[in-house]
This record gives structure tokens, C-alpha cells and sequence, in this order.
């Protein structure tokens, strides 16, 4: 405890925080959800055994948000690509040569140091009680915040997982090309409604992407003349992508940034993009000229505050999936290996 108190003082900022003892399993019968499991998650589940868990990993996420702007999209996203496989068990950070990590499509994600920085520390503090997976949820709960967006409470008690396979992949995250039937058969897997699409992609309004995942949707000849494949692109803003991402990089290290107004805040500028015909990716776009979701778009667009009410809640719904806990899974020592 001791020592605890010296990190405290030296290494943290001054904040203090109580939440409700409630247990998730009065949650779930109200709300209803499937592929979760709720039996142990509460929202105050390292009450005793590590009353400073969630505190470490805030802080953690705040230092290292302060010296890179990037890292609260690239923990949101890390935590995303977590949960749609396997569940939220933090089967994306293992490392092997055929884990989810390994796969193309978790190239680009980033964040991992964020999580080993925050688990080092709960070790020294609170050895073999606080998951991985939970640190994941965590950060990806405090990224969203330190970006401008709003506190969310979420449970905890999630178990490690010990199964990362990178087949596993492909047919459970979202393309970016992907159409919208696409989505919603992927979200419906999951137990996530179309509103939960709506809302959970306006994760966009930060962060950035690699040319590749958006080129398709324009070609620009030998004469620089561009041509909209995808039509619903605006032809301007296309025109600014093409300059960002110059012939034979669609395969290169540049990054165009997801809402080219306000980057790096989380806000509702993503659905006013998203009006003025400037998603990024097709899977953007497709939102507003679908009918099915096109009124909530407006909606989100004309207020955030409703945005934030609704992320809030969809949130929530997104961090239980496919938990594992209890006796199922383990509390890794180091979040790359096994135990």
C-alpha cells in the first residue's frame, strides 16, 4: 500500500471518482442481451481486491493521450477489433505468428503499449487480479472521454482469453467496402441492433486511415482527371483524397484523417460529414443513403447530446460481448502471452 500511495503522488494526477456498487446481472435482465455472459461483472468488481484499477488505468491512458493526440482512436479501435472476435477477452493482443494480431486487418492497430504500460503497473499494485481485457475496455471507456466524448460507466470482471486465431478475423469485423445488409448481418451476430450500427460507427469522428481502405472509391487517370466510382463520394472532397493519397500509395504508410474538420475530438462532426456527402469509407457513406438508417443520421448530426446519450448506451452494449468470466478464461500475467 505503500508503495501505491508513493506512485500515487509522484506519477498521478489528483482525481477522485466512487461508483454505485450495482451488479451487471440486473443490468442484463433489463436490457436483455445476448452473447454476453453476466454472471460476475459488476461495476465495481475490483472494489476490494484493487480499489485503484480503474484509477491506474485512467491515468495511464491520460499520460500517454497528452504526449500522442493519435492514441485515443487507436485504443478505441484496438478495442473494437477486440471484442468483435472472440468477445471482449483481449485475445487480440497475444502475440504468435497465426493470432488475430498476426492478420492484415490488425496490422494497423495500435495501442498496445498503452495496455503493457497499465498492466506493468497493476502488477506491482495488484498481482494476478486485473485482466487484460478489462484494461482494454477501460482505455478504449477513457480514450473516448479524453477526446471530448462522454464518461461512460462500464463493468468489469472480465476473464483473459486463451484463444487467438487469425482465421477468426476476417469473417467477424467490418470492411470498410462493406455494404450495409454486410453490417447489419455482422452486428446482428453480435446482438447488436441497427441503431447500435448507426451510433457505435460514429467511432469514425476520430482517428485516421491508410489510403487502401477508401481508394476504390475514385480513380484518377494519366491526365489527373478523376472519375467517382463511388457516386455518392462528393466530387471535392474526392479531389482532397486524391492529393492526400497520390498515385501508388493505396498500398503505403499514409494516413488521411477519418473527419477532415475536427480530427482528433470526439463529436458529432462524423454525421455532419456524413450529410455533406464526405465519409470516408464506403461503409460511411452508406448510412445516409440508406433509408433504413438515414433519419438517425440527421438526427445525430443536429444533437450531440443525443449522440452522446445514445453512445453511451451502445457502449455499454459493445463491452459485454461475449465476455468471459468466472472460471471460464485466466487474468494473464503479461496481456502478448498466456499464462
Amino acid at each position: 500500500m505503500e508503495k501505491l500511495k508513493i506512485y500515487l503522488s509522484q506519477k498521478l494526477c489528483p482525481y477522485k471518482y466512487y461508483y454505485k456498487v450495482l451488479f451487471l446481472v440486473i443490468f442484463c435482465l433489463l436490457t436483455h442481451f445476448p452473447n454476453t455472459s453476466c454472471s460476475t461483472l459488476s461495476f465495481n468488481f475490483y472494489g476490494l481486491s484493487c480499489p485503484s484499477a480503474e484509477f491506474i488505468v485512467k491515468n495511464t491512458v491520460r499520460s500517454a493521450s497528452s504526449m500522442d493526440p493519435t492514441l485515443p482512436a487507436k485504443l478505441l479501435r484496438l478495442f473494437f477489433h477486440d471484442c468483435f472476435v472472440e468477445g471482449c477477452d483481449a485475445s487480440i493482443l497475444l502475440e504468435g505468428n497465426a493470432t488475430e494480431r498476426s492478420d492484415p486487418a490488425n496490422k494497423s492497430v495500435g495501442g498496445f503499449s498503452v495496455i503493457d504500460n497499465a498492466k506493468r503497473v497493476l502488477e506491482i499494485f495488484c498481482p494476478a487480479t486485473v485482466s487484460c481485457a478489462d484494461i482494454v475496455a477501460l482505455a478504449a471507456r477513457d480514450a473516448v472521454e479524453f477526446a471530448g466524448g462522454p464518461s461512460v460507466q462500464i463493468p468489469t470482471g472480465r476473464r483473459d482469453g486463451r484463444v487467438s486465431l487469425a482465421t477468426n478475423v476476417r469473417p467477424n469485423i467490418v470492411d470498410t467496402s462493406f455494404t450495409m445488409d454486410q453490417m447489419i448481418n455482422i452486428f446482428s451476430t453480435k446482438g447488436l441492433s441497427l441503431d447500435d450500427l448507426v451510433i457505435l460507427s460514429g467511432a469514425h469522428t476520430i482517428g485516421s486511415a491508410h489510403c487502401n481502405a477508401f481508394s476504390a472509391r475514385f480513380r484518377v487517370d494519366s491526365k489527373g482527371n478523376l472519375t467517382l466510382i463511388d457516386p455518392s463520394l462528393d466530387t471535392t472532397y474526392a479531389a482532397e483524397l486524391t492529393k492526400q493519397c497520390p498515385a501508388g500509395a493505396a498500398t503505403s504508410s499514409i494516413t488521411v484523417k477519418n473527419d477532415p474538420t475536427t480530427p482528433q475530438i470526439f463529436d458529432n462532426q462524423y454525421y455532419k460529414d456524413l450529410l455533406a456527402h464526405k465519409g470516408l469509407f464506403q461503409s460511411d457513406s452508406v448510412l445516409f443513403s440508406d433509408r433504413r438508417t438515414k433519419e438517425r443520421v440527421l438526427e445525430f448530426a443536429n444533437d450531440e447530446n443525443g449522440f452522446f446519450q445514445s453512445w453511451s448506451q451502445s457502449f455499454v452494449k459493445l463491452s459485454v460481448l461475449g465476455v468471459k468470466t468466472g472460471d471460464v478464461g485466466e487474468v494473464r500475467a503479461s496481456c502478448s502471452v498466456v499464462n
